[in-house]
């Protein structure tokens, strides 16, 4: 296999959490110059060859220095759960007006989105669909996506939107098939899933997702639009995990958790308590149509079975850690 040409491009990506690394893995593997941009100016499994750069997101200033000369800026930090109504748009707004500085240079922002803006929808989610939010954090990411799309609009920034449903894969703990339904499979005991495990919900691989985003910053006709990423076939909860303990070679043991046990957890725990208004996604099919984006520029999902494999290799190789 031939190593790819290293390429003097610069490509900025702000976080270093499980897509800013997806994002991170697809760019070296096309040979481009890598600054990932985090608080710490540290990061796990970062290879040496890719800096990262301790700053805040929250300063436009600070983003203007470090997106100076970027081909592609990806925006794929977040706040803490708990604070995305006050804090994620001020993060945004302040990446946003950093890399307005250099419009003229020709500097792209890709944004890793979600799916909570749209609200309960009957049927397939797809692009074209309107924003029926009636969440906290559903309203919020509406708001921001609609300023993202203004500035696109107004000339301040070329932006283009990449919106996955819930992750897995590499780095991914916190998410619906994490450390609470991994670690337990891997030790042959109960996964903890959320909601009604027999109903259909798409699910997003976090390397496919990292490598739709930059196509995106490649494809100018990705701009100044909403694109669902590629996602292999929806299958039920308890079909996923069936096949993960399949991978594993043991006999599949799952619940879900209802929203019931998941107030009651949120009395202790931040994150299940912040879960509970996002509960509508787990109590009726899920299902995310990501076509346009297949037939725009010819990716498809990494096949379940494959993914799954790479789920699998990641926590054997990441134990649980101790606290």
């Amino acid at each position: 296999m031939n190593k790819p040409t290293t390429s003097n491009e610069l490509h900025v990506i702000f976080g270093t959490g499980p897509l800013g690394k997806s994002v991170m893995r697809e760019l070296i593997q096309r040979g481009k110059r890598v600054r990932m941009v985090n608080r710490s100016g540290k990061a796990a499994d970062v290879p040496a060859n890719v800096e990262i750069a301790a700053s805040n997101a929250y300063d436009p200033e600070k983003v203007r220095q470090l997106t100076a000369g970027a081909s592609v800026v990806y925006q794929c930090a977040q706040p803490a759960y708990q604070d995305w109504v006050t804090r994620f748009p001020p993060l945004q707004v302040s990446i946003v007006e950093g890399i307005a500085a250099h419009t003229t240079s020709g500097t792209k922002l890709v944004v890793g989105d979600n799916l909570y803006m749209y609200g309960e929808v009957a049927g397939p989610i797809r692009e074209n669909l309107p924003y029926g939010a009636h969440t906290r954090k559903g309203k919020v990411r509406a708001q921001m996506s609609e300023s993202l799309l203004a500035a696109h609009k107004s000339g301040k920034v070329r932006v283009a939107i990449g919106r996955g449903a819930d992750f897995f894969g590499p780095d991914v703990l916190d998410s619906t098939i994490g450390d609470r339904a991994m670690y337990p499979a891997l030790a042959g005991k109960s996964a903890s899933l959320v909601g009604n495990i027999d109903l259909p919900h798409t699910l997003t691989y976090i390397n496919d997702f990292g490598k739709a985003l930059v196509i995106l910053g490649e494809r100018d006709e990705a701009s100044g639009q909403i694109w669902h990423v590629p996602n292999a076939e929806t299958v039920t909860q308890r079909e996923f995990m069936t096949m993960v303990f399949s991978e594993i070679g043991l006999p599949p043991k799952m619940s879900g958790m209802g929203r019931l046990m998941m107030q009651m957890g949120g009395i202790f725990v931040v994150g299940a308590r912040e879960t509970v208004e996002m509960m509508y996604e787990f109590e009726k099919p899920f299902v995310v149509d990501s076509s346009k984006f297949e037939k725009a520029f010819g990716m498809h999902a990494t096949p379940l079975r494959e993914s799954i494999h790479d789920l699998v290799h990641w926590y054997k190789t990441h134990p649980q850690q101790k606290h």
